[in-house]
């Protein structure tokens, strides 16, 4: 029994989607994406005009670019671009990513195919490896030795010969 005195069989169904709007999804990309203004995303620049709106996507703003004449919108150039499913589950099927759920369990939340949500995590994880930064080690690094046999796939015998080389060599 909930507050109200209703049971939990009574309760209306709230699906998480439905939380979520497309104009907050659409917000939040540009306030991440141009921190500082909106910039070509040819040739840079940041003479930038408004122009306009995507057809299926009210939300989904378009610009142009007053120097190259370049036409581009809020998701251009992004892992977002040139996908079918509203922008808003793609950002529900990352935060679920990010709450650790199996693509089994993401499609069960978004009402999606298994298959739709592999393609999604597996786009967003390239997305996100494609920005993260190259790994620098400094200082002192320090590492174990390590032996490895390589180059001998379907040739035991060859591994046996430890020091030897291919050829009968030594």
């Amino acid at each position: 029994m909930d507050l109200l005195g209703r049971s939990r069989d009574d309760l209306p169904l709230v699906r998480i989607e439905q939380l979520i709007d497309d104009a907050r999804c659409f917000e939040a990309v540009r306030k991440l994406r141009w921190r500082n203004g909106v910039q070509c995303v040819r040739c840079g620049r940041t003479d930038v005009i408004k122009y306009g709106h995507d057809e299926t996507q009210p939300e989904r703003q378009r610009y142009r670019c007053k120097p190259c004449s370049a036409c581009f919108d809020d998701l251009t150039g992004t892992v977002f671009e040139g996908h079918r499913q509203p922008l808003r589950i793609w950002i529900l099927c990352l935060y679920f990513m990010g709450l650790n759920l199996s693509n089994r369990q993401i499609a069960a939340e978004l009402d999606l195919n298994k298959d739709d949500v592999q393609e999604m995590t597996r786009t967003l994880r390239r997305g996100v490896e494609a920005k993260r930064p190259a790994v620098q080690l400094a200082g002192e690094v320090e590492c174990d030795e390590v032996y490895v046999v390589a180059g001998h796939k379907g040739q035991p015998a060859a591994v046996e010969k430890k020091g030897e080389t291919p050829g009968g060599g030594a």
